[in-house]
């Protein structure tokens, strides 16, 4: 006899933690947006920028962590880094979006996702401003609220509505814009909405089409790739790799090929 948890067990725990930490999480951040909101520091440059609201995002969420879960380990977008000895690891975002945050913008959301032995099996994506908050684990499909969320059937590619996101060093952008100006002729429409998580679980719910980005850290897609492809989005980076800081796509099969294929002939994985 063992008194490990089996798989079904660990992960029903691990999304309702998750789900739990969400939600207190969006509450604090929705109804204690101080109307004086300023910048507490800078990242990659002068306009990727943190603000008091995502440091204490992210402790009121490993705090809660520490609480519900001992043991686990933490990777956070803010500085939170613990080994854990449980196999388990949470992989968080405490605002994605916060130059949406900052700006009073709706789009931002809450990023918590799962990972046992490194491979992600829970993900949870709050947006109290929407109203929904988008839930998968690992082989057993994904909601928004309590609905199931399904992408769209793959349109033709010049039907298609493609999401994307920019960088904030100023030679990425350029190069991205670059990518953007070659596939705007070929599509649709692109948008860009300023948070990966949200336009990741867009995709899930089809209200895209489509989404890619190069740049990303495991924080911005962990838990809104899951439920892409949970929802029935094909997800990966360049031809054959996992999706990546060099590149992250998610489109249904039939569109996801055709994006791939545009996006590396063009080389949006590299700057």
């Amino acid at each position: 006899m063992t008194d490990q948890p089996q798989p079904q067990a660990l992960r029903a725990e691990l999304l309702a933690v998750a789900l739990e930490a969400a939600q207190r999480a969006g509450t604090f951040l929705r109804d204690g947006r101080p109307e004086d909101l300023g910048v507490a520091a800078t990242k990659s440059s002068a306009v990727d920028v943190v603000t008091e609201m995502d440091i204490a995002s992210e402790k009121l969420i490993t705090d809660f962590l520490a609480d519900r879960r001992p043991g686990d380990g933490v990777l956070g977008e803010e500085g939170a880094s613990t080994e854990g000895t449980t196999g388990v690891q949470w992989v968080i975002d405490p605002i994605d979006g916060t130059v949406n945050y900052l700006y009073g913008r709706p789009d931002w959301s809450v990023s918590i996702a799962a990972r046992k032995d490194g491979e992600t099996v829970v993900g949870v994506v709050g947006a109290p401003m929407r109203g929904e908050t988008y839930r998968a684990v690992l082989g057993e499909g994904a909601y928004v609220n309590d609905r199931p969320a399904r992408t769209r059937t793959a349109p033709p590619f010049e039907q298609a509505l493609v999401g994307t996101g920019f960088g904030y060093i100023a030679a990425r952008r350029a190069h991205q814009a670059e990518i953007a100006r070659q596939l705007i002729p070929r599509v649709r429409d692109i948008r860009r909405g300023g948070s990966a998580a949200i336009d990741l679980c867009d995709v899930a719910v089809g209200r895209l089409d489509a989404y890619y980005e190069r740049g990303l850290n495991p924080w911005d897609f962990a838990a809104g790739e899951l439920i892409a492809r949970e929802a029935g989005a094909l997800t990966g980076g360049r031809p054959g790799q996992a999706p990546s800081g060099e590149l992250t796509i998610a489109a249904p099969p039939g569109l996801f090929e055709q994006l791939q294929g545009f996006l590396d002939e063009q080389g949006a994985w590299h700057d």
